[in-house]
């Protein structure tokens, strides 16, 4: 590639590739969610995917240059990893085909090997270093007054992306203008992108709120996920589909964000990878959802099994079959909260590509 290739985490800068320069800077002076330029290394592939800031996913080969942010990751199926564990060699893994950089403490062997990279150095732009909170949304007086329907999991990978989708798509039914976000997890475009694909009208997660992942400090998080509130409420959105990444007993910050949110979630979907995963996070975070989805409502088995296990009522939401109760469930939240837009059509059109 004879410019660098920017990854999805670059999106709220809207760099352009050939206005780009690496400028090396010392190793203390590195900080979570800089931008930085590093070289893709030889590899166990020779090929390897990265998602571009239009959530594409692009081959990169051994040599191209890379745009990513310095970020942090704890993932419990795939890969654990941190930037400052990065050392003096300079060699760092993209943690996700997202663009998020660090050094890599513990991958799946089920999976595809992380992409190896050297850093080549910070990117600048103009004579200035660039970081992800140049660009990042700012919290405003506008206070969310629209319900929320939360989908939190009992980990990654069950099934909260396509049990949010079916919900916004239900939404949109009723002529609802509908936000969709991605509240905690770690930088990827595509989880937001399949909800504007569903149809929400808005569409914005921390990376907009300027952080490459949400393994932060509870009071770093918590202006970004204002910034998201504030503008989901000058989006004049009927209600926000939500999904906190992972598991709330995880170090994403998701505790944080249903006890920001507080009396504004109006329903909680809890999606599980099987039925004793549903106990597991009920009993240890002391919440019992409205409804349980995902993986472990793949078939009628789950879904009895949950349902005798947990009390709570479960459905396949993928499943056509599914609808009428789910529109049952949604009419029974906030005295018809729900049925009818309290918004004229139209709003101010925030989305994740500003």
């Amino acid at each position: 590639m004879p410019n660098p290739f920017l990854t999805s985490v670059t999106r709220p800068a809207r760099l352009r590739r050939e206005a780009l320069e690496a400028d090396p800077q010392p190793r203390h002076e590195w900080r979570t969610g800089d931008y930085v330029q590093a070289r893709v290394l030889p590899g166990a592939l020779p090929i390897s995917l990265m998602e571009a800031p239009d959530g594409r996913m692009v081959e990169v080969l051994e040599g191209d240059s890379v745009v990513g942010a310095l970020g942090k990751r704890f993932a419990t199926l795939e890969s654990t990893g941190d930037w400052e564990e990065i050392g003096d060699d300079l060699v760092m893994q993209a943690l996700t085909s997202a663009g998020v950089f660090g050094r890599s403490s513990s991958h799946s062997r089920s999976l595809a090997p992380l992409v190896d990279l050297v850093y080549e150095g910070h990117v600048r732009v103009e004579d200035e270093l660039v970081r992800m909170e140049d660009f990042a949304l700012r919290p405003s007086s506008a206070r969310l007054e629209a319900p929320v329907i939360l989908l939190i999991g009992t980990s990654m990978s069950a099934g909260k992306t396509a049990s949010a989708k079916t919900i916004v798509r239900v939404l949109k039914q009723r002529g609802l203008r509908v936000g969709g976000s991605k509240l905690t997890g770690v930088g990827r475009y595509r989880d937001i992108l399949g909800m504007a694909d569903a149809g929400a009208d808005v569409v914005l997660d921390f990376v907009d709120a300027g952080l490459p992942s949400t393994v932060c400090e509870r009071e770093v998080f918590e202006p970004a996920l204002l910034s998201i509130t504030s503008a989901m409420a000058e989006a004049e959105v009927d209600v926000v589909v939500a999904e906190a990444g992972a598991s709330p007993l995880e170090p994403y910050n998701g505790d944080t964000a249903i006890a920001v949110l507080g009396e504004s979630i109006a329903l909680t979907v809890l999606c599980a990878s099987d039925p004793y995963a549903v106990v597991g996070v009920t009993e240890a975070f002391g919440t019992k959802p409205d409804l349980v989805a995902g993986v472990c409502t793949s078939t009628r088995a789950g879904i009895e099994l949950v349902e005798r296990l947990s009390d709570a009522p479960a459905l396949n939401l993928i499943d056509p079959a599914s609808i009428p109760a789910l529109e049952s469930i949604l009419d029974a939240v906030g005295d018809g909260t729900l049925a009818q837009p309290i918004h004229e059509a139209g709003g101010t059109g925030i989305s994740g590509e500003r």
